[in-house]
């Protein structure tokens, strides 16, 4: 059985009137299925198409670099607390 690992995916956000940086911490098997969720993600809560979604980074990273509480908690499990 594969491992879910989490991944780090950067990149930008360009709509005719707005423009935004953005940096999202997903868990995935691979790189390619973290694009994925962040392409939904952000689809179903910003109203953004894929082609107005730029990824410029995916990377994989360890358990003490993770700075979302959620993603924290599931990856550790019950041992930290989330505040």
């Amino acid at each position: 059985m594969s491992e879910i690992k989490v991944f780090r995916v950067s990149g930008e956000i360009r709509k005719p009137n707005f423009q935004t940086e953005f940096r999202k911490e997903v868990r995935a098997l691979k790189p390619e299925d973290a694009v994925e969720k962040v392409y939904m993600e952000l689809g179903s809560k910003h109203r953004v198409k894929r082609f107005q979604i730029r990824i410029s980074q995916v990377e994989e990273i360890g358990p003490e670099e993770i700075e979302s509480p959620l993603i924290r908690k599931l990856t550790l499990g019950e041992e930290e607390s989330v505040e």
